[in-house]
């Protein structure tokens, strides 16, 4: 079951659908997983049978790809040095 790439697909559409629902760009990282892993399977080859042969590999090979999706959307989207605000006093002290 989990060497179907429509399931990985549909779970890639979950977890975008989720990312607009709860904005954070933690889901949206592992929808480019699944979405990636999905596209290996569609795609096919030796890869994509070597993947399928172990649910383990193709977990950690989504685990792997989500990371670095939400790495790369972290230094694209991500805070940047100077960018937080801090501050020094309570805005209810008068």
């Amino acid at each position: 079951m989990w060497d179907q790439w429509w399931l990985w697909g549909a779970a890639a559409l979950v977890l975008a659908i989720g990312e607009v629902l709860l904005p954070s760009f933690v889901l949206l990282g592992f929808a480019i997983g699944a979405g990636l892993v999905g596209i290996i399977l569609f795609v096919g080859g030796p890869l994509a049978l070597w993947l399928g042969a172990s649910l383990p590999m193709m977990l950690l090979v989504f685990a792997v790809m989500s990371l670095i999706a939400w790495g790369g959307l972290r230094q694209w989207l991500g805070v940047r040095r100077g960018q937080v605000k801090t501050f020094d006093h309570d805005i209810n002290d008068n």
